[in-house]
């Protein structure tokens, strides 16, 4: 089983690389996704990490308020994207 963490402030030049290596101390990182804007491609600042359900929670505590590229970090686990009409 896994949990679907968001990342907020992330800086715009972060990898997809460098956050997996981040979130791996604390179990396998299943997947990684960098939100980017739909019509300019440009990071938006958040993502989402998907990791093993074991350190999901101990990775929130522990990332929420760190410091990533120079920026304090905003971690949760992620919520249901609301549904649109």
């Amino acid at each position: 089983m896994s949990k679907n963490i968001y990342v907020g402030n992330l800086p715009f030049q972060a990898t997809e690389d460098e956050l997996r290596a981040a979130f791996s101390e604390f179990g396998e990182v299943i997947s990684v996704k960098l939100i980017t804007d739909r019509e300019t491609g440009r990071p938006r600042g958040f993502g989402f990490v998907e990791i093993e359900d074991a350190g999901a929670d101990d990775a929130v505590q522990a990332m929420n308020g760190a410091s990533f590229g120079g920026r304090t970090l905003k971690v949760n686990e992620a919520r249901p994207r609301p549904q649109r009409w």
